[in-house]
């Protein structure tokens, strides 16, 4: 158990990391974060930080002598970054990172731990594609094996014919056939060093142009019913990962049940309104979990939750939000450039009295 005044060390310089730190320093523990320069909206809020390159071992060395645990608040920090840092102080152990940054081996794995992922084929080059577009057919989508999030490194295809128009990024890519879906949610779950696994309920996730635009609960009928099965999968994803921390995975919600989408081995957008919906966030769980602490509640604190993203110029025009009904909770990450299709803060809306309009 990770005591206070201890220092906790985080890969990443975003809004994650930002909300992980506050949480962590409500705990009374220091915070450094490590990321090359750029808008680290994190470092107002880190007792140091450190701007430098992934590759720059003197200061990943330098960075990793202050920090007694060791974390990260995305999934595309550099492995080799990860590995020249002490094994025993980080957490998640880093084969949740190398499991994720590829989406071919993240949906073999969850494959193998019994998750029904879309039909998909790998796409190493062009030909590949052309192959996997006849082969399971379209409307379908071509996602690069590794980066790209957002909806970023991917590109839809409507029709066979259309296949013929998109241009192959020249890069390992992963071909994903159509899923037929009523609605989208996540299970988000934190597992502590001793195994004990804990959940948020699962939100109904509505994206726009491949973004997340809002989380809501409850999160009706057919994502209820197939939450339990989504949980079993993501509690053996866990467990094989040897996993401490939050979790999450993304699940389309079918006539047939869940159809596994992708995980983030990390805190999500999708489970922000936790911070005041839920009697433990997701930030503060996953400190707790990652020092050694008990876990806390996850229970629902009201009966109507509605997160919603603030995106690109919204942003300059987000204290009128605070005049919405269902008590609203403003939350801007202090990014510097408010550009189209960045995420710049959420506002969660929080109700007993009813429905959230």
């Amino acid at each position: 158990m990770l005591p206070p005044g201890s220092t906790i060390g985080i890969l990443g310089g975003g809004q994650l990391g930002r909300m992980m730190a506050v949480a962590a320093i409500q705990l009374g523990y220091r915070v450094i974060g490590y990321s090359p320069p750029g808008d680290n909206v994190a470092a107002e809020v880190c007792t140091d930080f450190f701007a430098n390159g992934w590759g720059d071992k003197a200061a990943l060395a330098a960075f990793a002598q202050k920090c007694d645990v060791i974390t990260w608040e995305f999934e595309n920090v550099p492995l080799k970054a990860v590995e020249a840092l002490p094994q025993d102080r980080i957490a998640p152990h880093p084969r949740a990172l190398e499991t994720a940054q590829d989406r071919l081996n993240e949906k073999r794995f969850a494959e193998a731990q019994g998750a029904r992922p879309a039909p998909y084929a790998a796409a190493a080059t062009e030909a590949d594609f052309k192959a996997a577009v006849e082969r399971i057919g379209a409307p379908g989508i071509l996602k690069t094996a590794r980066e790209g999030y957002d909806g970023k490194g991917q590109w839809r295809v409507q029709s066979l014919k259309e296949a013929d128009a998109v241009r192959f990024p020249g890069k390992p890519c992963v071909y994903e056939g159509f899923v037929d879906f009523e609605a989208e949610f996540s299970v988000i779950l934190v597992r502590g060093e001793d195994g004990e696994v804990r959940y948020w309920d699962s939100p109904a996730n509505v994206h726009q142009d491949g973004m997340l635009a809002s989380s809501t609960l409850p999160a009706g009928a057919l994502i209820a019913a197939q939450v339990e099965e989504a949980r079993s999968i993501a509690a053996k994803v866990a467990a094989a990962l040897g996993y401490i921390g939050v979790l999450t995975l993304e699940f389309f919600a079918t006539s047939d049940g869940p159809v596994f989408n992708e995980m983030a081995p990390r805190v999500h957008n999708s489970g922000h309104w936790t911070i005041e919906g839920a009697a433990t966030s997701q930030f503060e769980n996953h400190i707790r979990a990652i020092c050694g602490l008990p876990l806390g509640s996850t229970d629902t604190r009201f009966a109507h939750v509605e997160m919603r993203n603030i995106v690109g110029p919204d942003a300059l025009t987000a204290h009128t939000m605070l005049a919405e009904e269902g008590e609203p909770h403003l939350h801007l990450y202090g990014k510097a450039e408010a550009k189209e299709g960045r995420k710049m803060g959420h506002v969660t809306r929080v109700s007993n009295a009813g429905p959230i309009a």
